[in-house]
């Protein structure tokens, strides 16, 4: 990737994230106005590319537990959907092209391939933002995922089947040795340590024995990327891994977005057959959510999903790629495909974005259409009269149930939305429940105006806690809000929200360090550590050198000092 396109890659994202649009809206627009003064990408650029799709699949699956994709919703919902878009894009096309006359050239052949290529929605848009939104964890989250790899599986069988090429004996032998060696790759990680070794550990198991391995036996090679991410998902390293590849999965995506920019020259004919395909977005979009309604998800889980997967994919661009090839459709199909997928990440992008707030006005209209009977994912709320609610049971979540659990006992509850967390502190008698805070209608069931009184948002994702504070703001909570933050800009941006109180984890973090040490200290060193706090206190009554605990010191609260 050269210099001038970093730099309009770098110039475009950075306009666009000012508007409050996800980075990757301004590389697409970058990749078209490159491509309009005549710039092109090259093979560098397709290798980056490449990578960058590769290394995502592996962190999905990596992230991706199987039970999920035999869920009913996933597989069966999958196949239903792409059936009925299939049927439904090939008779518009050929309608169209009937109306349009023999210039068009479509025949029932074409129509059907380019509905099926059209029927697939954007991995790459969908994983990014999911985890811009923190809701890769969400019940919308895996469902969409789910249903993304689905896609993907068939996908990679159709590229697999029409090239002809038939992989070798050896993939059987392949996929037995990474099966049967699940443990020894399991040891690879934990012997990987951390920092760079830990890096290029998920590099050379992406890289070399997921993606190049299957391609040596004739197999896709980011399919293999993905089935070794399953293999080690369960490793307890397994996220550390998947963190240590985030900031070169995004760099080289970035590739990815400013290639399909690049690819997508203007053209009459390809810019009315791309305003045609985005005309027939929303009955994709419509399809999502009456088939997931019908297998009992609620309506906001169907509205969010379907809206994260209202996009064209890149695999839809790949199967269009072949088919010009093999002579089966003509190029401006190619450019009509990437300008689709481009103007479908530009419109669906600002509204995922609002997701929630755009189902809310609707939502009793929407919920009309859900199907009776609860999903089983979608679990009671039962509370048992707790005040205290904390929302993500991570190690801050975990440190914040246990101390306020000292002081409070049985008015604590925590909630999470990973059923494989919350099922852990289950067993360890924790009183963890699943849900999200980010879902309106989880609000509503546990009427939290009147069985709240304070509420602690600490999720790992920034955007998670924004969401869940900006819901509870719209339900008009009038208890205690606190947050958690990593940066003083993402404290700030929690306190302008009228949050009562938002704490910077790292700072934090250190201050009570340094409690602990002193709590140590004075144990052991009582003498000393009396000594030292009276010295301080002569020095200068406003300036404290140690934390300042009057329990550990010996002293009576109500006999301290007030500071400024």
């Amino acid at each position: 990737m050269d210099a001038l396109l970093l730099a309009v890659a770098f110039f475009f994202g950075l306009l666009a994230q000012q508007f409050r649009l996800p980075p990757l809206v301004g590389f697409l627009i970058s990749g078209f106005v490159l491509q309009a003064f005549g710039q092109t990408g090259g093979p560098a650029l397709g290798t980056i590319a490449e990578l960058g799709v590769t290394l995502m699949l592996f962190t999905i699956g990596v992230k991706l537990r199987v039970r999920t994709l035999a869920q009913p919703e996933i597989w069966v919902g999958t196949s239903l959907h792409t059936i009925s878009v299939v049927i439904v894009f090939a008779l518009a096309l050929l309608g169209v092209g009937t109306l349009a006359g023999q210039a068009v050239g479509m025949e029932w052949q074409t129509a059907l391939l380019l509905a099926f290529a059209l029927s697939f929605s954007s991995t790459v848009f969908a994983v990014k933002s999911l985890t811009e939104s923190g809701d890769m964890g969400a019940m919308h989250g895996r469902v969409a995922i789910g249903m993304l790899i689905m896609q993907d599986i068939l996908a990679v069988l159709f590229l697999t089947f029409s090239t002809g090429k038939i992989p070798s004996i050896w993939a059987i032998a392949l996929l037995a040795a990474l099966l049967f060696g699940r443990k020894w790759l399991g040891a690879l990680i934990g012997r990987s340590g951390h920092g760079e070794m830990i890096t290029l550990c998920g590099l050379f198991l992406a890289l070399v024995l997921g993606a190049k391995g299957f391609e040596l036996v004739g197999l896709k090679a980011d399919l293999g990327a993905l089935f070794v991410g399953v293999l080690v998902g369960s490793h307890p390293k397994a996220k550390e891994v998947s963190k240590s590849l985030m900031s070169i999965t995004d760099l080289l995506l970035v590739g990815f977005f400013l290639q399909i920019g690049l690819e997508g020259s203007l053209s009459t004919n390809g810019l009315l057959w791309a305003l045609f395909l985005i005309l027939l977005l929303p009955l994709k979009s419509l399809a999502f959510f009456g088939i997931l309604t019908r297998f009992r998800l609620r309506a906001r889980t169907s509205w969010m999903a379907g809206l994260t997967l209202s996009t064209y994919s890149e695999f839809g661009l790949i199967v269009m790629a072949l088919g010009v090839s093999k002579g089966w459709l003509s190029p401006e199909w190619l450019v009509a495909m990437a300008l689709a997928l481009s103007i479908s990440i530009l419109l669906i992008s600002p509204l995922s974005r609002r997701a929630e707030e755009l189902y809310d006005p609707i939502s009793d209209f929407l919920k009309r259409f859900e199907t009776k009977g609860r999903h089983p994912g979608d679990l009671p709320i039962r509370t048992k009269g707790e005040r205290i609610a904390i929302f993500g049971m991570g190690r801050m979540g975990l440190a914040a149930y246990q101390s306020l659990g000292e002081r409070f006992p049985g008015q604590v509850m925590g909630f999470d939305r990973d059923p494989a967390a919350v099922e852990l502190h289950r067993l360890a008698d924790r009183n963890v429940l699943l849900a999200d805070a980010t879902d309106s209608d989880f609000w509503e069931r546990v009427s939290v105006r009147e069985n709240i009184d304070l509420v602690v948002l600490a999720m790992p994702k920034h955007s998670s806690n924004i969401q869940a504070a900006k819901t509870l703001k719209r339900h008009n909570f009038e208890g205690v809000v606190t947050a958690t933050g990593k940066f003083d800009d993402e404290v700030k941006q929690l306190r302008d929200l009228g949050l009562d109180t938002a704490f910077n984890i790292y700072s934090e973090a250190g201050s009570g360090f340094a409690e602990h040490v002193f709590t140590v200290f004075s144990q052991q060193r009582p003498d000393l550590a009396n000594s030292w706090r009276k010295k301080a206190l002569k020095n200068d009554e406003n300036k404290i050198i140690w934390p300042r605990s009057p329990k550990l010191a010996g002293e009576n609260s109500e006999s301290e000092p007030s500071e400024t």
